[in-house]
Protein backbone atom coordinates (compact mmCIF):
# COMPACT_ATOMS: atom_id res chain seq x y z
CA UNK A 1 0.00 0.00 0.00
CA UNK A 2 0.88 3.57 -1.08
CA UNK A 3 2.04 6.06 2.32
CA UNK A 4 1.35 8.94 -0.41
CA UNK A 5 -1.28 10.90 1.13
CA UNK A 6 -4.31 11.01 -1.08
CA UNK A 7 -5.52 14.18 -2.86
CA UNK A 8 -7.70 16.58 -0.74
CA UNK A 9 -10.77 18.04 -1.73
CA UNK A 10 -9.54 21.60 -3.04
CA UNK A 11 -7.01 18.92 -5.29
CA UNK A 12 -6.99 19.54 -9.28
CA UNK A 13 -7.34 16.99 -11.68
CA UNK A 14 -3.22 17.77 -12.50
CA UNK A 15 -2.92 16.63 -8.72
CA UNK A 16 -4.87 13.73 -9.20
CA UNK A 17 -3.15 11.92 -11.97
CA UNK A 18 0.04 12.90 -10.29
CA UNK A 19 -1.20 10.39 -7.14
CA UNK A 20 -1.79 8.22 -9.30
CA UNK A 21 1.28 7.62 -11.34
CA UNK A 22 3.02 7.16 -7.64
CA UNK A 23 0.64 4.58 -5.64
CA UNK A 24 1.20 1.97 -7.58
CA UNK A 25 5.14 -0.23 -7.81
CA UNK A 26 4.65 -0.52 -11.41
CA UNK A 27 3.00 0.83 -14.67
CA UNK A 28 2.16 -2.22 -15.85
CA UNK A 29 0.97 -4.99 -13.77
CA UNK A 30 -1.14 -7.28 -15.68
CA UNK A 31 -4.18 -9.00 -13.97
CA UNK A 32 -7.94 -8.95 -13.35
CA UNK A 33 -8.47 -9.75 -9.40
CA UNK A 34 -7.14 -6.33 -7.64
CA UNK A 35 -9.49 -4.34 -10.60
CA UNK A 36 -12.28 -6.74 -10.14
CA UNK A 37 -12.45 -6.69 -6.20
CA UNK A 38 -12.27 -2.83 -6.34
CA UNK A 39 -15.41 -2.85 -9.19
CA UNK A 40 -17.31 -5.49 -6.92
CA UNK A 41 -17.17 -3.37 -3.97
CA UNK A 42 -18.08 -0.11 -6.26
CA UNK A 43 -21.45 -1.79 -7.18
CA UNK A 44 -20.29 -0.83 -11.12
CA UNK A 45 -22.77 -1.79 -12.85
CA UNK A 46 -23.45 -0.73 -16.66
CA UNK A 47 -26.21 -0.23 -18.58
CA UNK A 48 -26.75 -0.25 -22.27
CA UNK A 49 -25.23 -2.93 -25.21
CA UNK A 50 -21.03 -2.87 -24.15
CA UNK A 51 -18.87 -2.70 -27.08
CA UNK A 52 -15.12 -4.01 -26.17
CA UNK A 53 -12.94 -3.23 -29.22
CA UNK A 54 -9.01 -4.55 -29.11
CA UNK A 55 -6.44 -5.17 -31.86
CA UNK A 56 -3.07 -4.36 -32.37
CA UNK A 57 -4.10 -1.30 -34.81
CA UNK A 58 -7.63 0.05 -36.12
CA UNK A 59 -9.23 0.11 -32.59
CA UNK A 60 -9.48 4.02 -31.98
CA UNK A 61 -10.47 4.17 -35.31
CA UNK A 62 -13.35 1.37 -34.97
CA UNK A 63 -14.10 3.14 -31.90
CA UNK A 64 -14.42 6.45 -33.50
CA UNK A 65 -16.62 5.38 -35.95
CA UNK A 66 -18.67 2.94 -33.76
CA UNK A 67 -19.67 6.31 -31.66
CA UNK A 68 -20.12 8.61 -34.65
CA UNK A 69 -22.75 6.13 -36.17
CA UNK A 70 -25.01 5.40 -33.14
CA UNK A 71 -24.72 9.39 -31.67
CA UNK A 72 -25.99 10.03 -35.21
CA UNK A 73 -28.82 7.29 -35.00
CA UNK A 74 -29.82 9.52 -31.53
CA UNK A 75 -28.28 6.74 -28.86
CA UNK A 76 -26.64 8.33 -25.78
CA UNK A 77 -22.83 6.92 -26.12
CA UNK A 78 -19.98 6.18 -23.70
CA UNK A 79 -16.67 6.32 -25.06
CA UNK A 80 -13.42 5.38 -23.38
CA UNK A 81 -10.35 5.24 -25.23
CA UNK A 82 -6.50 5.38 -24.59
CA UNK A 83 -3.56 6.88 -24.72
CA UNK A 84 -4.92 10.51 -24.97
CA UNK A 85 -2.61 12.43 -27.18
CA UNK A 86 -2.81 16.02 -24.96
CA UNK A 87 -5.67 16.46 -22.17
CA UNK A 88 -6.35 13.39 -19.98
CA UNK A 89 -10.18 13.71 -20.36
CA UNK A 90 -9.85 13.33 -23.84
CA UNK A 91 -10.23 9.56 -22.63
CA UNK A 92 -13.89 10.01 -21.81
CA UNK A 93 -16.70 11.04 -23.80
CA UNK A 94 -20.50 11.20 -22.84
CA UNK A 95 -22.84 12.04 -25.84
CA UNK A 96 -19.60 13.19 -27.72
CA UNK A 97 -18.75 15.85 -25.46
CA UNK A 98 -15.14 15.41 -23.51
CA UNK A 99 -15.68 14.67 -19.59
CA UNK A 100 -15.06 17.76 -17.33
CA UNK A 101 -12.27 18.05 -14.64
CA UNK A 102 -14.95 18.00 -12.11
CA UNK A 103 -16.71 14.92 -13.73
CA UNK A 104 -13.42 13.09 -13.53
CA UNK A 105 -12.49 13.87 -10.09
CA UNK A 106 -15.72 13.19 -8.34
CA UNK A 107 -15.01 9.67 -10.08
CA UNK A 108 -11.29 9.25 -8.79
CA UNK A 109 -12.91 10.55 -5.09
CA UNK A 110 -14.89 7.01 -5.09
CA UNK A 111 -12.64 4.79 -6.55
CA UNK A 112 -10.12 5.79 -4.14
CA UNK A 113 -13.14 5.62 -1.18
CA UNK A 114 -13.57 2.57 -2.31
CA UNK A 115 -10.17 0.44 -2.87
CA UNK A 116 -9.28 0.60 0.91
CA UNK A 117 -5.84 -1.37 1.29
CA UNK A 118 -5.69 -2.40 -2.96
CA UNK A 119 -2.96 -1.10 -4.94
CA UNK A 120 -3.96 -0.31 -8.50
CA UNK A 121 -2.24 1.21 -11.16
CA UNK A 122 -2.99 4.20 -13.03
CA UNK A 123 -4.70 2.40 -16.16
CA UNK A 124 -7.03 0.18 -13.35
CA UNK A 125 -7.57 3.28 -11.15
CA UNK A 126 -9.07 5.37 -14.24
CA UNK A 127 -10.39 2.81 -15.84
CA UNK A 128 -13.13 1.93 -13.19
CA UNK A 129 -13.38 5.79 -12.51
CA UNK A 130 -14.59 6.58 -16.04
CA UNK A 131 -16.65 3.13 -15.90
CA UNK A 132 -18.19 4.60 -12.82
CA UNK A 133 -19.05 7.69 -14.76
CA UNK A 134 -21.03 5.55 -17.52
CA UNK A 135 -22.78 3.78 -15.24
CA UNK A 136 -24.15 7.02 -13.82
CA UNK A 137 -25.05 8.31 -17.46
CA UNK A 138 -28.00 6.27 -18.05
CA UNK A 139 -26.43 5.47 -21.88
CA UNK A 140 -27.49 3.49 -24.43
CA UNK A 141 -24.55 2.01 -25.27
CA UNK A 142 -20.67 2.06 -23.96
CA UNK A 143 -17.52 1.87 -26.79
CA UNK A 144 -15.09 0.72 -24.43
CA UNK A 145 -10.89 0.47 -26.45
CA UNK A 146 -9.09 -2.19 -24.56
CA UNK A 147 -5.80 -0.85 -23.35
CA UNK A 148 -2.92 -3.46 -23.79
CA UNK A 149 -3.88 -6.94 -25.11
CA UNK A 150 -7.31 -8.50 -23.56
CA UNK A 151 -7.08 -11.51 -21.41
CA UNK A 152 -5.57 -9.23 -18.25
CA UNK A 153 -6.27 -5.49 -19.16
CA UNK A 154 -8.93 -3.96 -16.79
CA UNK A 155 -11.39 -3.35 -19.76
CA UNK A 156 -12.04 -7.11 -19.47
CA UNK A 157 -13.95 -6.88 -16.55
CA UNK A 158 -16.64 -5.52 -18.26
CA UNK A 159 -18.49 -8.48 -20.40
CA UNK A 160 -18.88 -7.51 -23.68
CA UNK A 161 -22.11 -7.76 -25.73
CA UNK A 162 -20.36 -7.72 -28.96
CA UNK A 163 -16.28 -7.72 -29.20
CA UNK A 164 -14.05 -6.54 -31.60
CA UNK A 165 -10.90 -7.76 -32.88
CA UNK A 166 -9.55 -5.26 -35.62
CA UNK A 167 -5.97 -6.97 -35.99
CA UNK A 168 -3.40 -8.98 -34.47
CA UNK A 169 0.18 -8.04 -34.95
CA UNK A 170 3.47 -7.68 -33.10
CA UNK A 171 3.63 -4.86 -30.55
CA UNK A 172 4.21 -5.09 -26.68
CA UNK A 173 5.63 -8.57 -27.28
CA UNK A 174 7.61 -8.11 -23.84
CA UNK A 175 3.77 -8.49 -22.21
CA UNK A 176 1.84 -10.01 -25.25
CA UNK A 177 4.30 -12.70 -26.47
CA UNK A 178 6.47 -12.56 -29.39
CA UNK A 179 4.27 -14.61 -32.20
CA UNK A 180 0.94 -13.73 -33.74
CA UNK A 181 -0.43 -17.27 -32.28
CA UNK A 182 0.68 -15.67 -28.48
CA UNK A 183 -0.65 -11.99 -28.70
CA UNK A 184 -3.76 -13.85 -30.54
CA UNK A 185 -4.74 -15.60 -27.70
CA UNK A 186 -4.25 -12.93 -25.79
CA UNK A 187 -6.20 -10.79 -27.68
CA UNK A 188 -9.30 -13.42 -28.44
CA UNK A 189 -10.23 -13.53 -24.99
CA UNK A 190 -12.31 -9.96 -25.31
CA UNK A 191 -14.84 -12.47 -26.79
CA UNK A 192 -17.59 -14.04 -25.11
CA UNK A 193 -19.63 -17.12 -25.00
CA UNK A 194 -22.82 -16.71 -27.18
CA UNK A 195 -22.19 -13.55 -28.15
CA UNK A 196 -21.29 -11.50 -31.19
CA UNK A 197 -16.95 -12.01 -31.95
CA UNK A 198 -16.28 -9.55 -34.93
CA UNK A 199 -13.11 -10.44 -36.41
CA UNK A 200 -11.37 -7.64 -38.85
CA UNK A 201 -7.90 -9.32 -39.26
CA UNK A 202 -7.98 -11.00 -42.54
CA UNK A 203 -5.68 -13.78 -41.56
CA UNK A 204 -6.54 -14.46 -38.18
CA UNK A 205 -4.46 -16.25 -36.42
CA UNK A 206 -5.67 -20.36 -34.76
CA UNK A 207 -5.23 -19.61 -31.39
CA UNK A 208 -7.72 -16.68 -31.99
CA UNK A 209 -10.29 -19.19 -33.69
CA UNK A 210 -9.74 -22.06 -31.43
CA UNK A 211 -10.35 -19.39 -28.58
CA UNK A 212 -13.73 -19.04 -30.26
CA UNK A 213 -14.52 -22.41 -30.87
CA UNK A 214 -13.83 -23.40 -27.18
CA UNK A 215 -16.12 -20.65 -25.07
CA UNK A 216 -18.60 -20.76 -28.28
CA UNK A 217 -18.54 -17.29 -29.19
CA UNK A 218 -20.40 -16.27 -32.56
CA UNK A 219 -17.62 -15.56 -34.72
CA UNK A 220 -18.07 -13.42 -37.33
CA UNK A 221 -14.96 -13.39 -39.72
CA UNK A 222 -13.57 -10.46 -42.44
CA UNK A 223 -14.81 -12.39 -46.23
CA UNK A 224 -17.07 -14.99 -44.53
CA UNK A 225 -19.52 -13.46 -42.23
CA UNK A 226 -19.54 -9.38 -43.74
CA UNK A 227 -17.17 -7.67 -46.38
CA UNK A 228 -17.08 -4.45 -48.23
CA UNK A 229 -16.55 -3.63 -51.75
CA UNK A 230 -16.26 -0.05 -53.27
CA UNK A 231 -15.72 2.23 -56.47
CA UNK A 232 -13.97 5.56 -56.27
CA UNK A 233 -17.39 7.53 -55.49
CA UNK A 234 -18.67 5.36 -52.69
CA UNK A 235 -18.81 1.66 -51.11
CA UNK A 236 -21.43 -1.18 -49.77
CA UNK A 237 -21.19 -2.88 -46.68
CA UNK A 238 -22.74 -6.85 -47.05
CA UNK A 239 -23.20 -8.62 -43.99
CA UNK A 240 -24.99 -12.13 -43.14
CA UNK A 241 -28.27 -10.49 -43.36
CA UNK A 242 -27.78 -6.69 -43.97
CA UNK A 243 -26.53 -5.02 -46.83
CA UNK A 244 -25.69 -1.41 -46.97
CA UNK A 245 -24.57 0.50 -49.71
CA UNK A 246 -23.88 4.09 -51.19
CA UNK A 247 -22.22 4.54 -48.38
CA UNK A 248 -19.55 7.71 -48.31
CA UNK A 249 -15.96 7.24 -47.81
CA UNK A 250 -15.40 7.89 -43.73
CA UNK A 251 -13.83 11.30 -43.13
CA UNK A 252 -11.34 9.21 -41.42
CA UNK A 253 -8.53 8.45 -44.23
CA UNK A 254 -6.76 6.18 -44.96
CA UNK A 255 -6.23 2.77 -46.90
CA UNK A 256 -7.63 0.32 -43.60
CA UNK A 257 -10.29 2.38 -42.93
CA UNK A 258 -12.86 0.75 -45.32
CA UNK A 259 -11.89 -2.45 -43.16
CA UNK A 260 -12.62 -0.85 -39.41
CA UNK A 261 -15.55 0.27 -41.12
CA UNK A 262 -17.18 -2.66 -41.83
CA UNK A 263 -16.09 -4.18 -38.42
CA UNK A 264 -17.48 -1.49 -36.88
CA UNK A 265 -21.23 -2.04 -39.09
CA UNK A 266 -20.56 -5.84 -38.61
CA UNK A 267 -20.87 -5.34 -35.19
CA UNK A 268 -24.09 -3.00 -35.41
CA UNK A 269 -25.72 -5.18 -37.39
CA UNK A 270 -24.86 -8.34 -34.51
CA UNK A 271 -26.76 -6.18 -32.08
CA UNK A 272 -29.62 -4.76 -34.39
CA UNK A 273 -32.27 -6.53 -32.33
CA UNK A 274 -31.50 -4.42 -29.64
CA UNK A 275 -29.49 -1.12 -31.65
CA UNK A 276 -31.37 -0.50 -34.53
CA UNK A 277 -29.46 1.68 -36.67
CA UNK A 278 -31.39 3.80 -39.86
CA UNK A 279 -28.82 4.06 -43.24
CA UNK A 280 -28.55 7.43 -43.00
CA UNK A 281 -27.40 7.64 -39.44
CA UNK A 282 -24.44 5.10 -40.51
CA UNK A 283 -23.90 7.62 -43.30
CA UNK A 284 -23.67 10.90 -41.14
CA UNK A 285 -21.91 9.03 -38.38
CA UNK A 286 -19.34 7.55 -41.41
CA UNK A 287 -18.81 11.15 -42.22
CA UNK A 288 -18.36 12.58 -38.67
CA UNK A 289 -16.45 10.28 -36.90
CA UNK A 290 -12.65 12.32 -36.00
CA UNK A 291 -9.70 10.84 -34.19
CA UNK A 292 -6.31 12.93 -34.61
CA UNK A 293 -3.09 11.18 -34.93
CA UNK A 294 -4.64 8.72 -37.42
CA UNK A 295 -2.99 9.81 -40.69
CA UNK A 296 -4.36 13.36 -39.73
CA UNK A 297 -3.85 15.77 -42.49
CA UNK A 298 -3.40 19.45 -41.41
CA UNK A 299 -4.95 22.69 -44.12
CA UNK A 300 -2.24 24.34 -45.68
CA UNK A 301 0.90 24.27 -47.30
CA UNK A 302 3.26 22.17 -47.27
CA UNK A 303 1.23 19.27 -46.10
CA UNK A 304 1.67 18.06 -42.77
CA UNK A 305 0.82 14.41 -41.61
CA UNK A 306 -0.25 13.38 -38.25
CA UNK A 307 0.76 9.41 -37.05
CA UNK A 308 0.79 7.58 -34.40
CA UNK A 309 2.07 4.39 -36.18
CA UNK A 310 4.27 2.63 -33.92
CA UNK A 311 4.66 -0.72 -35.08
CA UNK A 312 5.46 -2.65 -38.48
CA UNK A 313 2.05 -3.18 -39.36
CA UNK A 314 1.15 0.27 -38.75
CA UNK A 315 3.90 1.55 -40.62
CA UNK A 316 3.27 -0.07 -44.01
CA UNK A 317 -0.59 1.38 -43.75
CA UNK A 318 1.27 4.58 -43.15
CA UNK A 319 3.60 3.78 -46.13
CA UNK A 320 0.87 2.61 -48.03
CA UNK A 321 -1.17 6.37 -47.41
CA UNK A 322 1.72 7.84 -48.74
CA UNK A 323 2.09 6.20 -51.46
CA UNK A 324 -1.58 6.75 -52.37
CA UNK A 325 -1.13 10.84 -51.63
CA UNK A 326 0.02 11.64 -55.04
CA UNK A 327 3.35 13.56 -55.49
CA UNK A 328 5.80 15.82 -53.36
CA UNK A 329 9.19 16.41 -54.68
CA UNK A 330 10.31 15.55 -50.79
CA UNK A 331 9.07 13.57 -47.92
CA UNK A 332 10.54 14.77 -44.49
CA UNK A 333 9.64 12.88 -41.33
CA UNK A 334 9.38 14.22 -38.11
CA UNK A 335 10.05 10.78 -35.99
CA UNK A 336 10.67 9.96 -32.30
CA UNK A 337 9.94 6.39 -30.75
CA UNK A 338 9.97 5.00 -27.49
CA UNK A 339 12.99 2.34 -26.88
CA UNK A 340 10.71 -0.48 -26.58
CA UNK A 341 9.45 -0.83 -29.94
CA UNK A 342 10.48 -2.39 -32.71
CA UNK A 343 12.11 0.42 -34.60
CA UNK A 344 14.29 -1.38 -37.07
CA UNK A 345 11.17 -2.88 -38.37
CA UNK A 346 9.23 0.51 -38.40
CA UNK A 347 11.99 2.15 -40.51
CA UNK A 348 11.71 -0.71 -42.63
CA UNK A 349 8.48 -0.65 -43.77
CA UNK A 350 8.73 2.68 -44.52
CA UNK A 351 11.47 2.20 -46.84
CA UNK A 352 13.23 4.65 -49.20
CA UNK A 353 10.10 7.06 -49.02
CA UNK A 354 11.90 9.65 -46.40
CA UNK A 355 14.29 11.99 -48.27
CA UNK A 356 14.61 13.78 -44.42
CA UNK A 357 14.75 12.06 -41.19
CA UNK A 358 14.06 14.65 -37.53
CA UNK A 359 15.07 12.01 -34.95
CA UNK A 360 13.28 13.83 -32.33
CA UNK A 361 14.62 12.91 -28.43
CA UNK A 362 11.44 11.61 -25.94
CA UNK A 363 11.46 11.50 -22.31
CA UNK A 364 10.91 9.17 -19.38
CA UNK A 365 12.42 5.83 -18.88
CA UNK A 366 11.19 4.28 -22.22
CA UNK A 367 12.19 7.35 -23.93
CA UNK A 368 15.68 8.10 -25.84
CA UNK A 369 17.97 10.90 -27.00
CA UNK A 370 17.37 12.17 -30.63
CA UNK A 371 20.97 11.37 -31.08
CA UNK A 372 20.38 7.63 -30.42
CA UNK A 373 17.63 7.80 -32.69
CA UNK A 374 19.06 8.65 -35.33
CA UNK A 375 22.02 6.35 -34.78
CA UNK A 376 19.40 3.66 -34.88
CA UNK A 377 17.26 4.72 -38.11
CA UNK A 378 20.99 5.37 -39.83
CA UNK A 379 21.59 1.46 -38.66
CA UNK A 380 18.24 0.24 -40.26
CA UNK A 381 17.60 2.18 -43.24
CA UNK A 382 18.12 0.19 -46.11
CA UNK A 383 20.73 0.84 -48.94
CA UNK A 384 19.84 3.53 -51.36
CA UNK A 385 18.92 2.72 -54.81
CA UNK A 386 21.99 2.99 -57.08
CA UNK A 387 22.34 6.36 -57.85
CA UNK A 388 19.99 7.47 -55.70
CA UNK A 389 20.83 10.25 -53.31
CA UNK A 390 21.17 8.97 -49.30
CA UNK A 391 18.69 10.46 -46.96
CA UNK A 392 19.79 13.49 -44.80
CA UNK A 393 19.20 12.22 -40.69
CA UNK A 394 19.48 15.17 -38.21
CA UNK A 395 18.72 14.75 -33.89
CA UNK A 396 16.83 16.92 -32.15
CA UNK A 397 16.27 17.87 -28.43
CA UNK A 398 12.24 16.84 -28.80
CA UNK A 399 9.52 17.07 -31.11
CA UNK A 400 8.66 20.36 -31.43
CA UNK A 401 12.59 21.05 -32.78
CA UNK A 402 12.69 18.58 -35.19
CA UNK A 403 9.09 19.62 -36.30
CA UNK A 404 10.49 23.73 -36.63
CA UNK A 405 13.96 22.14 -38.65
CA UNK A 406 11.48 20.59 -40.94
CA UNK A 407 9.35 23.53 -41.30
CA UNK A 408 12.46 25.63 -42.39
CA UNK A 409 13.73 23.00 -44.51
CA UNK A 410 10.34 22.14 -46.10
CA UNK A 411 9.32 24.05 -49.60
CA UNK A 412 5.56 24.34 -50.70
CA UNK A 413 4.76 21.32 -52.41
CA UNK A 414 6.89 19.03 -49.94
CA UNK A 415 5.17 17.02 -47.11
CA UNK A 416 6.48 16.43 -43.61
CA UNK A 417 4.67 13.38 -41.77
CA UNK A 418 5.35 13.05 -38.14
CA UNK A 419 5.09 10.30 -36.49
CA UNK A 420 5.98 7.44 -34.19
CA UNK A 421 4.40 7.38 -30.69
CA UNK A 422 1.74 8.96 -29.23
CA UNK A 423 4.57 11.54 -27.29
CA UNK A 424 5.89 12.64 -30.75
CA UNK A 425 2.46 13.40 -32.15
CA UNK A 426 1.03 15.30 -28.88
CA UNK A 427 4.08 17.44 -28.79
CA UNK A 428 3.93 18.61 -32.57
CA UNK A 429 0.20 19.27 -31.99
CA UNK A 430 1.05 21.45 -28.88
CA UNK A 431 3.47 22.95 -30.46
CA UNK A 432 0.63 24.35 -33.44
CA UNK A 433 -1.23 25.47 -30.16
CA UNK A 434 -3.90 23.12 -31.61
CA UNK A 435 -6.01 20.52 -29.62
CA UNK A 436 -6.59 17.08 -29.73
Amino acid sequence: MSSVCPPDASATLSDWLQYLESIHATAIDMGLDRVREVATRMGLELSGVKFVVGGTNGKGSTCAMLEAILLAAGYKVGLYTSPHLIDFNERARVNGQIASDGDLIAQFQAVEAARGEVSLTYFEFTTLAILRLFSQSRLDAIVLEVGLGGRLDAVNIVDADCAIVTSVDLDHTDWLGDTREKIGFEKAHIYRAGRPAICSDPVPPQSLLDHVEKIGADLWLFSRDYNYSGDRQQWAYGGREQRRSALAYPALRGANQLLNASAALAALESVRDRLPVQQQAVRLGLLQASLPGRFQILPGQPTVILDVAHNPHAAAVLAQNLDNMGFHPYTHAVFGMLSDKDLAGVVAKLGTRIDHWYCAGLPGPRGMSGQALADKVAAALPPSPAGAESPSIAAFENPAQAYAAARERAVENDRIVVFGSFLTVASVLQALGRKA
